[in-house]
């Protein structure tokens, strides 16, 4: 027996926001016998439904969902973390022969997944104190040249006023006793036993800017604002991570006095937009990815992604009964 029909499939979809990643995704668990894993960051989270855009009941058309509202909104999710639990769920998805289909839209914890993370040290939150009171004590720029002189790689890769990562890079640096960019490239373990199969879903780019707005104001219309007012009531603390996805800030401020609705509505849209440039970004650097255009709710799309499925092989041993 070869590799390939030794390993079981597992199908990918990737795109930017709003493209229909979630519609592709139960269609597909619904022709070949599948069940869903998201993987998204912010839809980790209870309570963070309507701006994650997180499937409904209704969406999910009887489908399983897994890695939907596995942590409370204090939680903080990470790669590493993510991807402990997906093992978890694959390893019973294969024992019971169901086909995964991700839905990605974070490509950080896709590839965390598929290609393993390398061995890092733990949080030092005493470390991190010491940083940041370094950082406000040495001015601008400080944090950065540090990681420069640590780690010259690693500092290339980071934009000097990002102070969450620099932090995070010279943490490693410091408890690893080895540049971060050393660490990240020993230890991984990928993802075995899958052959995995990468769908992607490239939109014309003024029709998704149209269903981001559209998408926006449709969860504004459907209680979102009523949504993160109570998360602000529940005793969620302020600087809870959380409140930084896209719309979820912008609101707040509405809730605070600091802008009123228009001017946030603006903003969410127009910080959706970019996230989604940044999103294509990431998943055109993977020349595994087969590549549709259009939405994942169209007709034509969906069938273009079950006959390229069946020429990979999956009907065959996969499509539901």
């Amino acid at each position: 027996m070869n590799q390939r029909t030794s390993e079981l499939p597992l199908v990918a979809v990737v795109g930017p926001t709003a493209s229909g990643k979630s519609a592709l995704g139960v269609w597909l668990a619904e022709r070949f016998g599948g069940e869903v894993l998201a993987c998204d960051s912010t839809q980790l989270y209870r309570g963070f439904d309507i701006g994650t855009a997180k499937p409904g009941v209704s969406e999910r058309r009887e489908i399983p969902h897994h890695l939907l509202d596995v942590l409370a909104p204090s939680e903080t999710a990470t790669a590493g973390g993510y991807r402990q639990m997906a093992l978890a769920v694959l390893e019973d998805l294969r024992s019971r022969s169901r086909l995964p289909v991700l839905t990605v839209g974070t490509g950080l914890y896709l590839r965390a997944l598929l290609e393993g993370l390398a061995d890092v040290p733990q949080r030092s939150e005493e470390l991190r104190e010491r940083l940041r009171a370094s950082a406000g004590e040495h001015g601008a720029g400080y944090l950065h040249r540090l990681l420069k002189r640590l780690d010259p790689e690693a500092a290339g890769k980071i934009a000097t006023a990002d102070q969450q990562k620099l932090i995070r890079a010279i943490e490693v640096c410091v408890l690893a006793r080895r540049p971060l960019s050393e660490v990240h490239r020993t230890g991984r373990t990928p993802l075995g036993g899958w052959r995995v199969l990468k769908i992607g879903l490239m939109p014309p780019r003024e029709a998704l800017y149209e269903r981001i707005h559209a998408r926006t104001d449709a969860m504004l219309s459907h209680g979102w604002m009523e949504e993160v007012r109570g998360l602000v009531g529940g005793g969620l603390p302020q600087n809870a991570k959380s409140f930084d996805f896209i719309g979820y800030r912008e609101l707040r401020e509405v809730l605070r006095g600091e802008k009123d609705l228009r001017e946030a509505r603006a903003e969410i849209q127009q910080a959706t937009r970019r996230y989604s440039k940044r999103q294509l970004t990431w998943f055109r650097k993977d020349p595994g990815v087969h590549w549709l255009a259009g939405f994942g709710d169209e007709p034509r799309v969906q069938d273009e992604v079950q006959q390229w499925l069946r020429q990979q092989g999956l009907a065959d041993s996969q499509r539901a009964s």
